[in-house]
């Protein structure tokens, strides 16, 4: 039976008619970039996630570039963040001339150790930045508690997590500014690059919107120096559709992750645990395949014989990207993120999943490893 990692065409298709009215109403209109369907849209999304600004951006990347050069950072300073995430989390504090320092992961959640991150804090920190990875909440209480001491910022990367909580509240407004992305696997994604910027200090969401604009307010003149970060129109009308869906699909989200949970229940594997604090979205189910040597690739080629997706989130830990052999890490460096990368392995969770092909996927599993 085919199972596939995501399914677009079915969502699509149970939407399609919204879709394309929105999309036909932006092209009658002419007007392609920010404007009344973004405007929208980051108003629905203020409501949704609670916070006072969202802020449409041209993607989850320039979300994270854009928030790091409204908080003045650059050269010479530090950002402590985990090594065990998407490249963007890491590479954007690279681009703007910072240093990216790691903390290791808590093995249970994937998410940066939260007991750790005060023992990387130097002079030069300029910024914490905790990953929601799958959907899950960092463990944010004792990172804000360390960044209120430190009087450091906090940047939430909640690229994989629009939705989730901690304690009964969103991420993206536990820190001084929260960052997501509309890319088209998110659980809300757009028909193409999307981000989005949150915060509820006034001065912040301010500067945010100047610096999306080239830091240009009025127009044509600049105090500051931005970048092209505007949302698209289209993008704006596409996400206002399916944000009506969103709640059921991560509830539907919910409902396969637990399936999963029961059908596997005794593999040899370890199940993803969701922490008591928080709601989790699953943008993704990581099994981790601690058998040693290359089990997980053998797991993942058996999965694939029967058609069957899978994929690694991440094959790499970021410590040792080769374009990070500047900072002199090595393998050791960060066992808990390093066994990860060997082990983690991603079953397919998305909304359109039929009973049945949660089934097979579990089978399969349990046979291949059998």
């Amino acid at each position: 039976m085919r199972v596939p990692m995501l399914d677009l065409k079915a969502q699509h298709a149970a939407i399609r008619e919204d879709v394309m009215r929105a999309v036909a109403a932006v092209f009658d209109s002419q007007h392609f970039i920010l404007g009344p369907e973004v405007k929208a849209l980051e108003a629905e999304l203020a409501e949704y996630l609670d916070v006072k600004h969202a802020i449409g951006v041209s993607s989850g990347t320039d979300a994270l570039l854009v928030a790091l050069m409204a908080l003045g950072v650059g050269p010479g300073d530090e950002v402590v963040t985990t090594p065990f995430s998407f490249f963007a989390t890491a590479g954007c504090v690279a681009r703007v001339g910072a240093t990216p320092v790691f903390v290791d992961i808590d093995p249970v959640t994937f998410n940066v150790d939260a007991a750790r991150v005060e023992a990387a804090i130097t002079p030069r920190t300029k910024a914490l930045l905790p990953v929601h990875l799958y959907g899950q909440s960092a463990d944010m209480d004792p990172i804000l508690e360390v960044a209120t001491r430190h009087a450091l910022p906090v940047i939430e990367d909640g690229a994989q997590a629009i939705g989730s909580e901690y304690r009964g509240r969103r991420v993206g407004g536990l820190g001084a500014i929260g960052c997501f992305s509309f890319f088209p696997s998110k659980n809300l994604g757009g028909a193409g690059d999307g981000g989005l910027v949150t915060t509820n200090d006034d001065a912040l969401g301010e500067a945010l919107r100047i610096l999306r604009v080239h830091g240009g307010k009025p127009k044509y003149f600049h105090h500051v120096v931005g970048g092209n970060f505007r949302l698209d129109a289209v993008q704006g009308a596409v996400l206002r559709v399916k944000l009506r869906h969103l709640e059921s699909w991560h509830a539907a989200r919910r409902a396969n992750a637990a399936r999963y949970t029961e059908l596997l229940a005794g593999a040899p594997v370890t199940l993803p645990v969701v922490a008591d604090t928080n709601r989790m979205i699953w943008n993704q189910y990581t099994i981790r395949v601690n058998a040693g040597g290359d089990a997980r690739d053998a797991l993942r080629a058996g999965l694939a014989a029967r058609d069957i997706d899978s994929a690694i989130y991440y094959p790499v830990p970021l410590h040792l990207q080769r374009c990070f052999a500047d900072l002199g890490h090595s393998e050791g460096d960060f066992p808990e993120a390093e066994r990860a990368a060997g082990e983690a392995l991603s079953l397919p969770v998305h909304p359109d999943l039929s009973p049945l092909q949660i089934e097979a996927a579990a089978r399969a599993v349990r046979e291949i490893l059998a």
